[in-house]
């Protein structure tokens, strides 16, 4: 797909939730343009919008928009406080992630929309009421938090640093405090403990019974999802392997054709990608347009 000769806009935008909880984002558009497709992006868990915008505006140049957002105590959806602020994965999943989808449809209602989704975000997108507004998935680096599946190298520390650290802030604090460790964006309470939680291998119901039924639901949308998908990972992602991959797609029975795609640092000329390098713009002048490839092929 050729890029556009004329320059992308990006602004701000409000999105609405589910809920009503006003998320913020970033919408990447051409003026002028009828596109045939649209892409939403549901980020990983404390990666602001704003860490995606060099790969919507490329989408944008592509003739592709592209709404970027951020879960609800994230960046733009971030409150003037974090401490107290109610948020769950499951809020992220029913409420935003349904939000961002509904937003952008209601846009480009002739598009085919694709649900770009990273790291969590490939979980938590299925778990959408509305997830299959989307025509097609694209999984990269998707997980389940599960320390299982961290790669043999970095298990150890990851397991401290998720599973050690994170609760012991958060806990003092009243929120994770990622970006003073240079770790993101910092991380509502709620879903920073669940994720310290994740614990056994398969996905469990804890806590209030409210709080399983909403888990369950959650994991029947995504087993109950028939859509067309591409999952892209990432050969040296400290996060997942192919344990954890196959974990991931164990909850989506039913997507698809299911296409997969396996890129190494080498295939982009640089030393190492690992989890985020995906979406940096020094990868994606090779692998952006390789994905719109797989996109365009893969319906």
């Amino acid at each position: 797909m050729e890029r556009s000769e004329f320059p992308c806009q990006v602004a701000q935008v409000r999105v609405p939730a589910h809920d009503g909880y006003e998320l913020g984002g970033l919408f990447c558009g051409v003026p002028g343009e009828k596109p045939a497709r649209a892409v939403v992006l549901h980020p990983g868990a404390g990666i602001g919008a704003a860490s995606y915008r060099r790969f919507g505006m490329f989408l944008a140049q592509c003739g592709i928009p592209a709404l970027l957002y951020d879960y609800r105590g994230i960046g733009l959806s971030r409150p003037r406080a974090l401490r107290g602020f109610r948020a769950t994965v499951e809020d992220w999943a029913e409420y935003d992630c349904a939000g961002a989808i509904a937003w952008l449809h209601q846009r480009f209602p002739d598009a085919a929309i694709v649900g770009v989704a990273h790291s969590i975000g490939a979980l938590l997108v299925g778990g959408a009421p509305n997830a299959a507004l989307q025509a097609q998935l694209v999984l990269v680096g998707g997980h389940t938090a599960y320390c299982g599946d961290y790669r043999d190298r970095y298990r150890l520390p990851m397991t401290l640093l998720w599973h050690g650290l994170m609760p012991a802030l958060t806990r003092t604090l009243g929120y994770f405090p990622a970006s003073r460790l240079k770790l993101g964006e910092d991380i509502p309470a709620g879903v920073a403990m669940q994720w310290a939680g994740r614990r056994s291998a398969e996905l469990r119901p804890t806590g209030s019974a409210a709080g399983e039924e909403r888990l369950r639901k959650l994991l029947d949308r995504c087993a109950e999802l028939q859509r067309p998908a591409a999952v892209i990972s990432i050969s040296d992602d400290a996060f997942t392997g192919a344990a954890g991959t196959k974990r991931l797609l164990s909850y989506y029975p039913r997507l698809f054709p299911l296409k997969h795609v396996l890129f190494t640092p080498a295939e982009a000329g640089a030393r190492r990608l690992g989890h985020f390098g995906f979406f940096r713009r020094t990868a994606g002048s090779v692998l952006w347009p390789r994905l719109l490839e797989v996109v365009e092929s893969h319906q």
